[in-house]
């Protein structure tokens, strides 16, 4: 099977405990995660940690029928790069384990511009966040690797912008002027992607979640204030390492 996709999560988070746990309709978000994946006919590889906690996962994983890595718990670049050494993966589109309503038609796209590129990124405004990864090639990874003086490689695109053989595009995503946050880190987010679950189901692709955002304009506010927390706390963080 040639993997094309990594969902990277793990058990632990700060914010809200044991959030891929949590229940999603007929199984908990990150089962759900694989099989919005498998569904939408990526070829998914489950990527995660080798701390204790995270065994858990990985009998998910083995559940769902899908190939998984165990690497490092700090530095989410040398995990990427051990899995796609130990797999044979040249590029991959990043599935977060807690974007449960990731979208097909975009991350298909994002995966088809690797080629002339080895890094494909979005804009800062996106139809909702939470609706595509990133798409990048093992090459740039490994370059990043050799190249980086920090283990603690959470925001990755800091190590993979400096590459010397940078080729970057910039997603383009049809601009919906809407504030929709639909990734998973608060329990207000919960609320909401459990709402978004019960109206729509869970392989509802882009045009009906916006949509429902449209015809409910309030929607938003059960969650959106955490977005604005959440950027203004990453650039603190980023002007105090960087």
């Amino acid at each position: 099977m040639t993997i094309d996709s990594l969902i990277t999560v793990r058990s632990t988070s700060g914010r809200l405990f044991e959030k891929c746990f949590l229940p999603f309709g007929e199984c908990n978000v990150i089962e759900h995660v694989i099989r919005r994946a498998k569904y939408f006919s990526f070829k998914p590889l489950l990527c995660t940690t080798l701390d204790q906690e995270d065994d858990r996962l990985v009998r998910i994983a083995e559940n769902e029928k899908i190939p998984f890595y165990r690497g490092s718990t700090v530095d989410k670049l040398m995990r990427w790069k051990n899995a796609c050494e130990k797999f044979e993966i040249n590029k991959f589109l990043t599935i977060d384990g807690d974007d449960p309503f990731f979208d097909k038609s975009l991350g298909k796209l994002s995966l088809s511009l690797l080629g002339d590129n080895n890094f494909i990124s979005h804009p800062n405004k996106l139809p909702y966040e939470g609706c595509v990864g990133y798409s990048i090639s093992y090459d740039l990874i490994k370059k990043a690797c050799e190249l980086k003086k920090s283990k603690d490689t959470e925001m990755m695109w800091h190590f993979l912008e400096p590459v010397p053989s940078l080729r970057k595009k910039e997603l383009e995503v049809n601009n919906y002027d809407l504030n929709i946050r639909l990734t998973l880190d608060y329990i207000e987010d919960y609320w909401l992607i459990l709402f978004v679950l019960r109206n729509l189901g869970p392989f509802a692709e882009i045009d009906k979640i916006i949509n429902l955002f449209k015809n409910n304009p309030d929607l938003h506010k059960m969650n959106w204030f955490r977005n604005i927390e959440y950027k203004q706390n990453h650039n603190l963080k980023v002007n105090n390492q960087y």
